[in-house]
């Protein structure tokens, strides 16, 4: 739960850049370790939103130059950025993990309109698997050889290989994105009892204490983490087919235009295009 404070400040904070930047804010949620459900009582608040300018702005030679970004400081633990809606669609063309998780995050601040609910229905045809997998393997790979190859290890640095370890395996397993929610993954292990109670153990440490600090390592994870991570280098490729995802998306785009701002182009234009 996201106390009201932080809600009202980071709506205010929204209200602010749409005001300042002349946008509209379609969409704005909680990213990190609080939507993936293992924060520290003194995690930041990462919300991340999506926005939209109005459609003359999309209509410029200098186009590509133009800042299509908008940040703010970390102030009062609140980390606040957002994209704007063609960055944002591009990006997912590429499906890129931080945008995919933003239309997955369980906790939402504001939605506008239809954006997120469409989005979300494109999900399965945009996605590709075969690069969520490399992604999170990616991530897990990194995460371990940076933190848990000595004798004493930072303990919350386990859920930075556990939570994308568990997504591959749910992408093998259903053969759609993987959830963001790390109580959600955990059923790719749910034959394992010992080592889903050595989870929940470190769960509530995690959850109760500021910082873990160093420990020694916990065997069960980190017999299961490099078992798991020498299978990946094992793994066959894995490909689904996405068909036209540039016109969905261009589809999208225009879409949004319109129910937002009440205009739309007039012409397939290439300005138009994501």
């Amino acid at each position: 739960m996201i106390p009201s404070t932080v809600q009202n400040e980071v709506r205010a904070r929204l209200r602010g850049a749409e005001e300042e930047h002349q946008v509209k804010v379609i969409l704005a949620v909680e990213s990190g370790s609080r939507a993936w459900g293992f924060a520290s009582p003194n995690s930041d608040y990462d919300a991340r939103f999506i926005y939209v300018h109005r459609p003359e702005w999309y209509l410029s030679v200098g186009l590509e130059e133009q800042r299509d970004v908008i940040e703010f400081p970390i102030l009062d633990e609140i980390d606040i950025n957002g994209w704007d809606l063609r960055k944002a669609l591009r990006l997912f063309w590429k499906s890129n993990p931080g945008f995919v998780e933003w239309i997955q995050s369980p906790i939402v601040y504001e939605s506008m309109g239809t954006f997120h609910e469409r989005a979300l229905q494109l999900l399965p045809r945009v996605y590709s698997l075969e690069s969520g997998i490399y992604h999170y393997r990616s991530m897990a790979k990194t995460n371990y050889r940076a933190y848990l190859q000595a004798e004493m290890v930072p303990l919350k640095k386990y859920f930075y290989v556990l939570r994308p370890l568990l997504a591959v395996r749910w992408i093998e397993r259903f053969g759609t994105p993987a959830p963001i929610e790390f109580d959600k993954l955990r059923c790719v292990v749910e034959g394992e009892p010992e080592l889903q109670q050595a989870i929940d153990d470190l769960l509530d440490v995690k959850r109760t204490w500021p910082e873990m600090g160093l420990s020694p390592r916990v065997a069960l994870i980190q017999l299961f983490i490099e078992r798991d991570l020498q299978r990946l280098d094992t793994i066959a490729t894995f490909r689904n087919g996405r068909g036209d995802v540039e016109s969905a998306l261009s589809t999208l785009f225009r879409q949004v235009l319109k129910e937002v701002w009440g205009m739309s182009p007039t012409s397939d234009d290439i300005y138009w295009a994501c």
